[in-house]
């Protein structure tokens, strides 16, 4: 299971510990915005592409194969650019860097549910969802660091050699999961699976809770400065909710498998309590910015996992690849769509309003969860 928490501490690092650095490393980036707004949304852009169709090949030809070549291919883009060290070739470097992830983060999901029975689903993508956490946590100190110490060329160094040594690890530890016979599926077939009840509503509840996730990264610190705070307070104010999240997960994904938690009540409680962290948002001084840090951080990690894990209960094992390669175009929809929807409002009222649409939106999302199908593995304990 390890080197699939390192997979997962590899693409969340990736994705923010270069992003966060980009303009630092590069005079010419920081610039020209709109350059670097074009070489951030590119990794992006390729893992909403990409990753339902390297879904679908796990299922065909084994995960193990597609997050082992993800791995490698992670390490050959990183490597372009410090063989090269042309800024030109930044764009070649984060695409590829966004195409490989796109194959070896739904392909380590579906490890972990072909790794694992259903009653150990909650602890699997809880400790993936922490590792991942943790990846866009440190991301962007460390990745500071390195473009201090040795600039953009070390911080690419740096992933290359995290992904080759990923992909080694992975290669002697992950045993070999064959795919499993599946009948045939039409284009009628997979769009009734895809907008079935089972499969929106934890995707739903997941866009959601990433929605919220980077609305607290990107715009809690504004609110903080605009009420006179230091970047101190606010930087600990972002840091307080992704420890919230990180710290969590686990949590929650045990107390799924044990039964004293359930996908409806887990997955309605993680959405009235990020709804709560949005609400509070509103609310001036560092009493306001810490509740919205907490409350938003522990919603969004008390839904990250259940949501993966009532996935997993829902779909066959042998389509579990493009099951969790097609949920994670909601997550990317609610990263982005997140600070969106909140700038727009925000535009033509203030922030607190963006706040307060947000949360209820959010809030509409909670009887959607009461309708959660339950697994047999937690229909005991509901």
């Amino acid at each position: 299971m390890w080197p699939l928490y390192a997979a997962g501490f590899t693409t969340a690092f990736g994705a923010h510990g270069i992003a966060a650095n980009l303009g630092a490393g590069d005079a010419g980036l920081a610039r020209s915005v709109l350059y670097l707004g074009a070489l951030l949304a590119l990794y992006d852009a390729a893992e909403v592409v990409l990753k339902p169709v390297f879904g679908t090949l796990a299922d065909k030809v084994g995960a193990r194969p597609v997050l082992l070549g993800g791995l490698v291919a992670f390490a050959a883009a990183s490597a372009v650019y410090v063989v090269a060290r042309e800024p030109g070739l930044l764009w070649a470097a984060r695409l590829g860097q966004g195409a490989a992830a796109s194959a070896f983060s739904p392909a380590a999901s579906a490890l972990l549910v072909r790794m694992n029975p259903a009653a150990r689903h909650g602890r699997a993508f809880g400790s993936y969802g922490f590792w991942k956490s943790v990846g866009f946590t440190a991301g962007p100190l460390l990745g500071g660091v390195l473009v201090w110490a040795g600039g953009l060329t070390l911080l690419f160094a740096v992933m290359t050699a995290l992904a080759a040594a990923v992909a080694l690890w992975a290669a002697l530890a992950v045993p070999a999961v064959p795919p499993l016979p599946r009948t045939r599926q039409t284009l009628a077939d997979l769009v009734r699976r895809l907008t079935d009840g089972a499969f929106v509503r934890p995707v739903l509840a997941l866009a959601a809770a990433t929605a919220a996730l980077s609305v607290g990264v990107g715009f809690l610190p504004l609110a903080g400065r605009a009420d006179g705070l230091s970047p101190v307070a606010t930087g600990a104010a972002v840091s307080t909710l992704a420890a919230c999240a990180a710290f969590v997960q686990p949590w929650a994904g045990r107390a799924l498998d044990t039964g004293r938690l359930t996908l409806r009540t887990g997955l309605s409680a993680g959405l009235a309590v990020t709804a709560g962290g949005m609400a509070v948002a509103v609310l001036p001084g560092v009493a306001g910015l810490l509740a919205a840090a907490v409350l938003t951080g522990a919603g969004t990690g008390l839904i990250t996992p259940l949501g993966f894990a009532a996935l997993a209960a829902a779909t066959p094992d042998e389509r579990i690849g493009q099951t969790m390669g097609a949920a994670e175009i909601g997550r990317e929809l609610g990263d982005s769509g997140g600070p969106l929807f909140v700038a727009a409002i925000a535009t033509g009222t203030s922030l607190a309003w963006g706040f307060t649409a947000l949360a209820l939106l959010t809030a509409l999302l909670i009887p959607l969860a009461l309708t959660t199908p339950r697994p047999d593995s937690a229909a005991a304990s509901d």
